[in-house]
């Protein structure tokens, strides 16, 4: 089985080093670069054409949002993981509505970090419950379709993680819920959506972006 190529792109060169050490320990993984700059990022990525790259949010010069832009456009079939030290309710939802396929704080365990590079090499978006809440909340009824049926904030959070590739059992424990509760959920899901799988549903997902302005997530 070929190895995930990751490229690190990180302006502080003892977190590229300490990712380098985290993701070397995994047998199906593998650093194939890295890039201390937005425009090392940009060029290291359109010349190597990664599985997964991780971005550092706050990039010295040319921010992590600006570098996802140029990204989206350079090499938009490249996934990208934000790594960020803001909480998801500040800028998640900006990064995953202008293209990112996750967000996870810079405390976040290896175990974690490891799922979420595979969940993107797959293909699907990686979403934490905290990122998943606060995309639920952003979600804005108002902008459903006439005639749609309504969606409860509850439905958006385990669309979303359904999407992640979290399976029933783990979104059960994730949202103190019971099995046949998220179960139940997904049922309704599938029917609301017309998806018959949880690729249809990550499909669905990433269809719902929601659109905000700048203003609304800028650190108070």
């Amino acid at each position: 089985m070929r190895a995930i190529r990751v490229l690190v792109c990180d302006d502080h060169f003892i977190v590229r080093q300490g990712l380098r050490q985290t993701l070397g320990a995994a047998p199906d993984v593998m650093v194939i670069d890295e890039a201390g700059s937005s425009a090392d990022c940009l060029s290291l990525a359109q010349r190597l054409m990664p599985d997964v790259l991780l971005l550092d949010l706050a990039l010295a010069g040319r921010d992590g949002l600006e570098t996802l832009t140029a990204l989206r456009t350079l090499c938009p079939r490249v996934p990208v993981l934000m790594l960020s030290t803001y909480p998801e309710r500040l800028y998640a939802v900006r990064c995953m509505q202008q293209g990112a396929s996750g967000y996870l704080h810079k405390s976040t365990g290896a175990s974690e970090l490891l799922q979420a590079i595979r969940a993107l090499a797959a293909g699907l978006p990686h979403l934490t419950p905290a990122v998943a809440d606060a995309l639920a909340r952003a979600m804005s009824p108002q902008g459903e379709p006439a005639g749609a049926q309504p969606w409860s904030p509850r439905e958006h959070q385990i669309l979303l993680l359904l999407a992640s590739g979290r399976t029933v059992e783990q979104i059960a424990r994730q949202l103190a819920l019971s099995s046949n509760t998220v179960s139940t959920c997904r049922a309704r899901l599938l029917e609301k959506t017309g998806a018959h799988d949880e690729a249809g549903l990550a499909r669905h997902a990433l269809s719902r972006r929601p659109i905000l302005s700048r203003s609304d997530h800028e650190p108070q």
